[in-house]
């Protein structure tokens, strides 16, 4: 089929792909619970926006030149939009309280390191779809963002630094009853639960020696993080059994639970040997029989199975014509 041009061979696990988005920014796409439409952050110029900002999808009508609603304020930088049960609202991370102007994007750190912004502004807020903020869910100083939502429709996790590191905590729909969920030092972040809600699994830092926490410290007084150095711990929604799963090195991240809720596909590095290509792979939630999903020579990423298991979207730079844009992409899954 013509879509299939669109994978590469190996990719067994994937078929009749479907390109979503053409052009730009656009990551970090999710499923609806009716798992028919996603919502993603986008920062296409053509879109009308400066930095991302939260689209809504619907998987029927994306076809090149449709531009998708924008249902985020317009204001600030937004992240990690999440939809709520039902499928009329979200949850997503924003800047605007701050300033209503897009926050400068660092470039590289002064030892010339890639790294990632920490932004103090991002709170966490849920909306309508039509983009009018209803409820403020977090309110102390400092990051509040990547928040995701439990199939059961019951909990929000999400990264904050108020504690003075980057932990993960979880808390009710209405932002009631925080509970911190980790409390080692290194970045905790990109979390999810499982299918029946009981677990999270996440990337995470964690430096070690004087030097690495010194650097870890360091970036994060900044407003930094270095993304370079990440693995995949998972542990009970509450917080304990908590466990490393990958010793893989380089950077692994992104992991979403295939619907089995025993296996985990996620982004990794890990075979690269100067920081890209990353590529999806899947293994086992003990940590076994690891195995390669997509053979992409740049960057594959942001993979999530719709709620029927049937379908994965994911993140790529694929056939992009050799520039940077990077698209969304939705395959059905072969398992």
């Amino acid at each position: 089929m013509e879509s299939d041009t669109l994978k590469y061979e190996q990719e067994i696990h994937l078929k009749n792909v479907k390109q979503l988005t053409w052009g730009g920014n656009n990551a970090e796409a999710y499923w609806s619970f009716g798992g028919d439409q996603l919502i993603f952050q986008s920062d296409f110029d053509a879109w009308g926006v400066a930095c991302d900002q939260i689209f809504k999808l619907d998987i029927s009508k994306a076809e090149a030149g449709y531009q998708p609603p924008m249902i985020s304020t317009g204001l600030g930088r937004t992240t990690c939009a999440y939809f709520l049960p039902g499928d009329t609202t979200i949850v997503y991370g924003s800047t605007h309280l701050g300033d209503s102007l897009c926050p400068e994007s660092p470039m590289r750190s002064a030892s010339g390191k890639y790294v990632w912004p920490i932004y103090a502004d991002y709170d966490i807020f849920t909306a309508d779809l039509n983009g009018n903020i209803l409820k403020q869910l977090t309110h102390t100083a400092g990051y509040d963002a990547e928040a995701t939502v439990s199939p059961k429709g019951d909990r929000i996790v999400f990264t904050s630094m108020r504690s003075g590191d980057l932990e993960l905590y979880t808390m009710d729909m209405s932002g009631e009853n925080v509970v911190q969920i980790t409390d080692e030092l290194g970045y905790d972040g990109g979390a999810f639960f499982s299918p029946d809600g009981e677990k999270l699994i996440f990337r995470a830092s964690r430096p070690k020696t004087e030097e690495e926490i010194a650097t870890y410290k360091g970036l994060l007084a900044e407003g930094l993080v270095q993304p370079t150095e990440m693995e995949l711990f998972v542990c009970n929604a509450d917080g304990s059994d908590l466990k490393q799963i990958t010793k893989l090195g380089n950077a692994n991240w992104a992991p979403f639970f295939h619907p089995s809720g025993e296996k985990v596909i996620f982004s990794s590095n890990h075979e690269a040997e100067r920081g890209f290509p990353f590529n999806l792979y899947m293994f086992n939630l003990e940590g076994t029989g690891l195995e390669r999903v997509t053979f992409d020579s740049v960057f594959d990423s942001f993979a999530m199975f719709s709620p029927d298991g049937k379908y994965l979207v994911w993140a790529s730079n694929r056939f992009n014509g050799g520039n940077r844009d990077t698209n969304l992409f939705m395959a059905e899954w072969v398992d």
